[in-house]
């Protein structure tokens, strides 16, 4: 097994749906909800988890996509957005690799590998490897 562990952000980590009105701001093209999302687990715990991680040799990455139907230029401020949000609530985390991708795209195809944390179970299904939900996140990692 590949060892990286790849986490998507958006309801596994960020608590984008829980943002009132969050899909018609992204309808409109408006970033707020990614801003304004909360976290969904305990971000210091998560943060020396992810560090003994990288110490073991691990490769820690996000992928995530951008908003459905996004254009360009919205979707190259989601990922700003986006990385913002890591860089708040997970400063310390130097991450290895961070891709946000049109939405749909195969998240495996970008990635290659390893562990992945997503709350879509098409992106589980489709990931060749092992792929968990987010509340299994803290349990996987203190078992690395």
């Amino acid at each position: 097994m590949m060892k990286a562990i790849w986490f998507d952000m958006d309801g596994t980590i960020a608590d984008l749906y829980s943002v009132e009105g969050w899909l018609a701001y992204l309808q409109a093209e408006d970033t707020t909800p990614y801003a304004q999302a909360k976290v969904m687990h305990n971000m210091a715990q998560l943060a020396r988890l992810l560090h003994s991680a990288q110490r073991k040799g691990y490769t820690v990455g996000i992928i995530s996509w951008t908003s459905k139907h996004g254009t360009q230029e919205y979707n190259k401020a989601v990922e700003q957005v986006k990385r913002a949000w890591l860089d708040k609530h997970l400063h310390s985390v130097q991450w290895d690799a961070i891709y946000v991708v049109e939405y749909g795209t195969n998240k495996y195809n970008v990635c290659g590998g390893g562990i992945l944390f997503d709350d879509e179970q098409g992106n589980r299904d489709a990931w060749k490897g092992e792929a968990f939900t987010p509340d299994h996140i803290m349990e996987v990692l203190k078992n690395l």
